[in-house]
């Protein structure tokens, strides 16, 4: 009960704290876009890896305006807090992951994509190993044939926290470069492991 109380507490507060905390650093950053633009009026499954999710947001939003971007978030606690973070960003979050709710996750992605919205999952999300690949965005590719955007935040200067994923915040007054690339298709007759690495390579094109 108690731990109950206070994880509910936790998730109230802490995505509110962190969002503000995220704009502070946004501000005094120097934010360099490279952005395809010919993304603003297409769907498209927004590909990223977990330890950069923190200041993603900011890129989406300089690319497309309002609340038509669906998060995948896992159904672990920091999935919840992940989730309440998305939507002090005024985005949606699609709860479950590649392991463990994956078929609802991919009807309901599915979904969202055929109705004109936009779908972002992180391939080594959530638990890992650092960089590696899952179904899940080889899935909704192949299933929808819409296109895949490998998003990026890439940090001349930030903090990085000892967790799998390496976390990473900018230190204040750095440059940070924010990338999503013109999108790739995967075949629907291509062999899983194929396809994997070949969203791997497309993951490392700005890295």
């Amino acid at each position: 009960m108690l731990k109950r109380l206070r994880n509910g507490v936790v998730l109230r507060a802490l995505p509110v704290l962190l969002y503000w905390i995220l704009r502070l650093l946004f501000k005094t950053c120097r934010n360099r876009f490279y952005l395809a633009h010919s993304l603003k009026d297409t769907s498209f499954i927004a590909s990223f890896w977990h330890g950069e999710i923190a200041m993603l947001p900011f890129a989406y939003l300089r690319l497309k305006r309002g609340s038509n971007l669906h998060v995948v978030a896992s159904q672990h606690f920091d999935g919840s807090l992940a989730a309440k973070l998305y939507e002090c960003f005024g985005f949606h979050a699609i709860r479950g992951s590649s392991k463990k709710g994956g078929v609802k996750v991919l009807i309901e992605g599915i979904k969202c994509l055929k109705a004109g919205a936009d779908v972002g999952l992180t391939p080594d999300g959530p638990r890992g190993p650092y960089h590696s690949v899952a179904d899940g965005v080889v899935a909704l590719a192949q299933k929808t044939g819409i296109g895949v955007v490998v998003c990026r935040v890439i940090f001349e200067n930030a903090f990085t926290f000892n967790t799998w994923d390496r976390f990473q915040l900018p230190k204040p007054f750095s440059k940070v470069h924010y990338y999503m690339l013109e999108p790739f298709f995967i075949p629907k007759d291509m062999e899983l492991e194929q396809a994997k690495a070949l969203v791997a390579t497309r993951m490392g094109e700005c890295g």
